[in-house]
């Protein structure tokens, strides 16, 4: 026996090897349960400092370019006070533009939208006698269409529209800082993070200086600041795109006299926020609810003047807004919209093509690295 256990020690010790690694791995699957629930537990009580600092990232822009103009100032006490000036008027401007949402914009919304959802029997009425007159040749008339508008008949539209439901979505988004202390813990962190960014990037400068070797903190220093530069430059132009698109949107409308033009352009400068997808999609519900309220006709002189309206987006006011730093192909978009729509939803369709932009400054620089080789 122990002559052949010297001639296959290696197959004892292959053995034995592989039982360690198999209960080592039962194991670590049986804790998974629990380290998830930590995992969850402690992004939970750290959400307000996530938040505080999304909030700090997305108030960068406008604080810095206020701060600049207060250190361009003749007053040395102003120049000397500039930071704090900039985020102080930075966050007036923020509450200001909030209770214009809530007092203003949220309101002309609320009432569209309850409207809506009251005349939706009305609505369908319409649509039952508009098929019923159609020629019996129509190409319209056909029993696929009289399926779907029976199925619309049954379709509750304030399980899915109502205030109440809305609510619910709007509290589902901000679930990471539900509670009033939480809030405020955020607007601190941000505060925070806005006046002693310096001291946080560099203190984080001195940290991989001195965990990495100088070539890969020089190569982790350069990808921030591009990738830092192609976030910031794609969050901020498509909040103002949308917000020029939703504008002009709504302005038309309203010349046009379509019903619910408010509701409409909101929804159409929201979904342009969204690359490709967002301007098909907010197309399609402006001209699906256009149809349903005024009818075949309006809903195409509509649909016209919307879609040159992104056209003129598209061609001119977006490429000035975002100019060069996003220049990526059509097809990477879709890729990254589909992609990050399928596995992070809203979110993951806005996030994703300055992700693409970045992994493709990555990929492009790894190869101009090979072939100079």
């Amino acid at each position: 026996m122990k002559q052949e256990i010297k001639n296959h020690w290696h197959t004892w010790i292959f053995l034995v090897a592989l039982g360690i690694v198999l209960i080592c791995a039962y194991k670590a699957l049986d804790s998974i349960g629990y380290l998830g629930m930590f995992l969850k537990n402690f992004l939970s009580v750290i959400s307000p400092f996530l938040v505080g600092l999304l909030l700090a990232y997305l108030l960068y822009i406008p604080e810095s370019k206020i701060e600049r103009i207060y250190k361009k100032s003749k007053k040395k006490l102003v120049r000397k006070k500039a930071r704090f000036l900039g985020i102080l008027t930075t966050y007036i401007f923020a509450i200001i533009i909030l209770l214009i949402i809530i007092n203003v914009i949220f309101p002309i919304l609320t009432e569209s939208i309850n409207e809506l959802v009251g005349n939706v029997q009305i609505y369908y009425t319409k649509l039952i006698d508009t098929y019923n007159n159609l020629p019996e040749d129509s190409i319209f008339k056909t029993e696929n269409i009289y399926t779907a508008l029976k199925e619309f008949q049954s379709f509750d539209l304030k399980e899915y529209i109502s205030i109440d439901r809305i609510t619910g979505y709007v509290k589902g988004a901000f679930s990471v800082a539900v509670g009033v202390f939480d809030v405020f813990v955020a607007i601190i962190v941000s505060i925070y993070i806005l006046a002693e960014r310096g001291e946080i990037i560099a203190f984080l400068s001195r940290l991989c200086k001195a965990i990495f070797k100088e070539e890969t903190y020089e190569k982790i220093k350069n990808y921030f600041y591009r990738a830092n530069i192609v976030f910031l430059k794609f969050i901020s132009s498509q909040f103002i795109d949308a917000l020029v698109v939703g504008t002009l949107a709504t302005i038309a409308l309203n010349i046009m006299k379509i019903k619910y033009a408010s509701l409409l352009g909101f929804t159409i400068g929201l979904f342009n926020m969204i690359p490709y997808f967002g301007a098909i999609i907010a197309v399609i519900i402006a001209g699906v609810i256009t149809f349903i309220t005024a009818g075949f006709s309006k809903a195409l002189i509509m649909l016209i003047v919307i879609i040159i309206l992104q056209q003129i987006d598209a061609n001119i006011i977006n490429p000035k807004i975002v100019g060069d730093s996003l220049k990526i192909s059509p097809l990477l978009v879709i890729l990254a919209v589909t992609i990050g729509g399928a596995y992070f939803g809203i979110i993951g369709m806005f996030l994703g093509v300055p992700v693409a932009a970045v992994l493709k400054i990555l990929v492009n620089d790894y190869i101009d690295n090979k072939t100079q080789i």
